[in-house]
């Protein structure tokens, strides 16, 4: 694949060891630098540091940076499906769609999801952790459900509300993701991508979809310029930095965007 989108770059604000004054003020200066999504994670517990740590729920938040925001698409990287009803799920991506739309009239959600993995969410808020196998399995059968209740909805969603789904299985996630990702995150490297993407190809020509119709997303945490411009060569045009509490620090997101625009120009 080669790049077919113009270089994005999302800044992933982790809810966790900050205050939710800090958190906010980060949002601000990043949409200030000129990113273009803002992520958060849906987890309840710190996933590094104090495990016991100050943390915040992902989609009351999302909310929230949906009304203070202007132009950032928003949204989870990613959701854990297992947390909540399909439909309500609908719902929730439906409404804070519009309220990112204050203005423009055409919303700014993204629909980040996956299977769920952390075991001590599901324990300590009473959710049936199961294995990889079943959560999978719920993820391919709620997706339908979701955009099943966004055409029933009214007010309906503002635009199609654009599906990420993490996850690098290549049986059964690679399989969802060519029925239903508008983007696919992986955190593989240049050469394993390489494999994934093959795999990815074979399921999209088995239900009929065209793999360029996919943007490709991956994480830029511990990578180099020559990693990143080597999964920029392999189609990768989204990039996500990750900012962790409690002081948020913004040095290494600016760097990865004077690499977008110097990408983007060239």
């Amino acid at each position: 694949m080669t790049p077919s989108r113009p270089i994005r770059i999302g800044a992933q604000i982790q809810p966790q060891h900050g205050t939710y004054e800090s958190i906010r003020s980060t949002v601000l200066a990043v949409e200030d630098l000129g990113v273009d999504i803002v992520f958060n994670w849906d987890h309840f517990f710190p996933l590094t540091g104090d495990p016991d740590g100050l943390h915040f729920e992902a989609w009351t938040m999302l909310a929230a940076i949906a009304e203070q925001t202007e132009r950032v698409e928003i949204g989870t990287l990613v959701n854990c499906n297992s947390y909540r009803n399909a439909n309500l799920q609908a719902d929730m991506a439906r409404t804070i769609d519009h309220i990112s739309a204050k203005g423009t009239g055409t919303g700014r959600f993204i629909l980040g999801t996956g299977a769920g993995w952390f075991q001590r969410d599901y324990d300590e808020y009473g959710y049936e952790f199961g294995t990889p196998g079943t959560r999978i399995g719920a993820l391919a059968r709620d997706l339908p459900v979701i955009k099943e209740r966004w055409a029933k909805l009214n007010p309906a969603p503002t635009r199609r509300i654009p599906v990420l789904i993490g996850g690098s299985g290549e049986r059964k996630t690679l399989r969802i993701v060519a029925e239903h990702a508008d983007i696919w995150h992986s955190f593989a490297d240049p050469e394993t991508l390489d494999h994934k993407l093959s795999v990815l190809r074979d399921h999209a020509d088995a239900v009929g979809r065209d793999i360029s119709e996919i943007e490709l997303s991956n994480e830029l945490s511990k990578k180099d310029e020559a990693t990143a411009d080597a999964l920029l060569e392999r189609g990768t045009t989204l990039f996500t930095v990750g900012i962790g509490g409690p002081d948020y620090p913004l040095d290494g997101l600016k760097r990865w965007l004077a690499w977008r625009d110097s990408r983007n120009a060239g």
